[in-house]
């Protein structure tokens, strides 16, 4: 599916769907630093649905994605209008969902169906878009950070978090190396050529897919709560302490010295809006279970923080806290 051939490039309607905010990138990469003090902001999504594409469900379901695939024309000459008109046209051979360029994030197909874009068995488990090459520093930049978001808002759509695949072959966020290399259907290595070339040649470091998964890190928790639709209030938010992420799976229970401590919306001071909230709101008890499914640790302090739920629901509110409330199993 790579290198689509140039069409003409045709006029499409577009509906904008999802805006977007400036994010902080938690991350020593040379482009997101350079994404965050530029104050880069994504570009709005713009639908142009197209109903010629099948419509196949995911193996669980319609709507029923399990993650996201990042993809790259290898196409130098091409724009993104030239790609879309392409694949409508080919779609027989493979289509992915979305485009992605410096200006344009791109829907031309339902994402509640899946897509033709890494063969067996990956087409029937994620959403996948493609980004259209660009040439200079700040292209790339905002392209990285239009694909960035975009993966972020396509998680949060379909109620699921940040795991990068690209080294275990497990995860959410997926570049096509990785579903080649531990799914098979495809022997495509992008975008990973793509990023490391553009990185060391506009920014003098290769950018690398941990760097890319960072910055999907940042917008997914700086800029949505519970809805991929609309950011967070958070979105605004300016950063104090830096606190570095990782995703945990584990069980804990309040700890006897929950109480002197808070429940917080983020890490306490990372953000200038944290909320706080009372035990008492969520009828908090010594040896109370609660699922913890992310840590944050302040890069300065070195202090350790959970984000937890109190139960399994799948929208069921999230806190954190100081590891003192906990008891972590």
């Amino acid at each position: 599916m790579k290198k689509f051939s140039l069409l003409l490039t045709g006029l499409l309607t577009l509906f904008t769907v999802g805006a977007a905010n400036a994010t902080t990138a938690h991350a020593s990469s040379a482009v997101n630093n350079y994404i965050s003090s530029s104050n880069i902001k994504p570009a709005k999504i713009s639908s142009s649905i197209w109903g010629g594409f099948p419509k196949n469900a995911y193996r669980h379901g319609v709507g029923k994605p399990e993650g996201v695939v990042i993809h790259e024309t290898a196409n130098p000459s091409s724009t993104i209008y030239n790609e879309i008109a392409y694949m409508k046209a080919h779609y027989n051979n493979a289509f992915v969902h979305s485009f992605v360029d410096a200006s344009h994030i791109i829907n031309i197909a339902n994402t509640n169906y899946l897509a033709w874009g890494v063969g067996f068995p990956g087409n029937a488990r994620y959403v996948q878009f493609e980004q259209v090459e660009v040439h200079s520093k700040s292209a790339f930049a905002h392209e990285v950070s239009n694909a960035a978001w975009y993966t972020a808002y396509l998680l949060h759509q379909y109620g699921l978090t940040p795991n990068a695949a690209d080294y275990d072959g497990k995860g959410t966020v997926w570049s096509h190396r990785a579903v080649a290399k531990y799914l098979g259907g495809s022997d495509h290595t992008d975008p990973v050529g793509y990023y490391s070339a553009n990185g060391k040649k506009y920014f003098g470091s290769s950018y690398t897919m941990a760097d890319f998964y960072q910055l999907v890190h940042s917008y997914y928790y700086d800029n949505f709560t519970g809805s991929a639709s609309k950011p967070s209030s958070s979105s605004s938010a300016t950063p104090l302490d830096k606190v570095t992420y990782s995703k945990l799976t584990a069980t804990a229970k309040l700890s006897s010295q929950y109480a002197n401590y808070r429940l917080y919306n983020h890490v306490k001071n990372a953000y200038a809006n944290t909320s706080k909230y009372s035990w008492s709101s969520v009828k908090a008890t010594a040896g109370k279970k609660v699922y913890v499914n992310d840590k944050g640790v302040k890069d300065k302090a070195g202090t350790t923080w959970y984000r937890f739920t109190f139960s399994t629901a799948k929208n069921a509110k999230q806190y954190w806290a100081y590891a003192g409330a906990l008891d972590l199993n």
